[in-house]
């Protein structure tokens, strides 16, 4: 299987934040894996390294395959705007971006398996493709049959995040893609230039 489904504790510890989420054994231990832990060593990086962590730390953090990724930077690249600004707003667009969003999950692994199991409507209709990519009015709901999932009736519970592009409507379970977000909203620590100047060598 591609997708990475190891320990995520590990892969926060290699990029230094929590980008998964609250995690305790990362709080505990907040620097790079391996054998000799906070002991070792480690010189300066070079400026390809550090271009290529900011693209991996991009992919792990929405999900996204290599090709998929790539896919997505090319088409960033192709229109109009900021490339790297287009290329975070078409991984926020992604629906299993916006079910973790929503608060429908608590995770976006969460969210892409919920969509994938065809617990997910966008418009009325089913969706099982995480990386469907939506437009501004469009409407993500979850099924009928699904509303009662202890799962999902815990990560509603659970979420208090608020997005100035999002609406959620608690009674319906449903909430409205209202606009692409800019990239002064999107709360990632990102620094998308460098995934730019990677791409673009």
């Amino acid at each position: 299987m591609a997708r990475y489904t190891g320990p995520k504790s590990k892969i926060a510890r290699k990029f230094g934040e929590a980008i998964f989420g609250d995690d305790k054994s990362f709080e505990k231990r907040n620097y790079p894996p391996g054998q000799h832990g906070n002991n070792r060593r480690r010189g300066k990086k070079s400026e390809y390294a550090v271009q290529l962590m900011e693209k991996q730390k991009a992919k792990y953090t929405y999900g996204i395959l290599e090709r998929q990724f790539r896919n997505l930077f090319s088409k960033a690249n192709s229109s109009k705007g900021v490339t790297g600004e287009v290329l975070l707003q078409l991984c926020e667009a992604r629906l299993d971006n916006v079910v973790y969003r929503m608060g429908i999950s608590t995770s976006r692994r969460g969210a892409r398996q919920l969509v994938s199991h065809r617990h997910i409507t966008v418009n009325g209709g089913l969706v099982n493709i995480p990386s469907y990519s939506l437009k501004p009015g469009d409407v993500v709901g979850v099924r009928e049959k699904s509303k009662s999932l202890q799962t999902i009736q815990d990560a509603l519970a659970a979420n208090s995040s608020v997005y100035e592009w999002i609406t959620w409507n608690s009674e319906k379970k449903e909430g409205t893609f209202v606009t692409i977000p800019e990239r002064l909203q999107i709360p990632e620590n990102i620094k998308e230039q460098l995934i730019v100047e990677l791409y673009s060598k």
